[in-house]
């Protein structure tokens, strides 16, 4: 960044272009953006950052974020309580949800199994297990070897633990509107094992 720019404003766009999707010059976009913006508009920003991590915290029940302990998810009793997806992130869950076609309860995981994060707390999981509510367990995962790893550890300390509850995943394979022969081996392969009958 040019020696020019006042040292106010480079903290600033040095923090901003650490967000995801910003770079140093679309970091220096948005800074001057702000800057334009009336002088309330953008202390009510600051203050809404700031209160951010005060005014959210994570559900006792699901582990999303939230305003309420519980959320509005867990707290709806519409809601199927015989079932239970099994989401990496927050976002996954936000991502289910706003298709609006699944109308059971959620717990978000908070990581998968990897090299360096070692074995997911599965302790949360196990409890909401014991309640005996749960009659399906569906893993939604995603399709990473990260994934598949904390699929077949969730799998087997479910099978050890409660062996009557059934556990599925979603459909991986080819999304509709591709085909066949663009496929990459890794996607044929789970299309294959996972094939439905029709």
């Amino acid at each position: 960044m040019p020696a020019r720019v006042p040292e106010p404003l480079r903290v600033l766009v040095e923090q901003m272009a650490r967000l995801p999707g910003l770079g140093p010059k679309s970091a220096m976009r948005v800074a001057m953006t702000l800057l334009k913006w009336p002088e309330a508009e953008t202390r009510r920003l600051g203050q809404n950052i700031h209160g951010l991590r005060d005014s959210l915290h994570l559900c006792g029940r699901c582990g999303g974020l939230s305003a309420t302990d519980p959320c509005a998810i867990c707290a709806d009793g519409a809601r199927s309580r015989d079932t239970l997806c099994l989401v990496t992130e927050w976002d996954s869950m936000l991502t289910l949800e706003e298709g609006g076609f699944y109308r059971g309860q959620y717990l978000i995981l908070g990581g998968l199994l990897g090299p360096q994060e070692g074995a997911p707390d599965l302790e949360r999981l196990e409890r909401r297990l014991s309640e005996g509510e749960v009659s399906e367990l569906i893993l939604a995962l995603g399709a990473t070897v990260e994934a598949e790893n904390t699929a077949a550890y969730v799998r087997e300390m479910v099978r050890r633990r409660f062996p009557d509850l059934r556990v599925s995943r979603l459909a991986q394979g080819i999304p509709l509107g591709a085909e066949v022969k663009y496929m990459d081996r890794e996607t044929l392969r789970q299309s294959l094992r996972f094939r439905q009958e029709l």
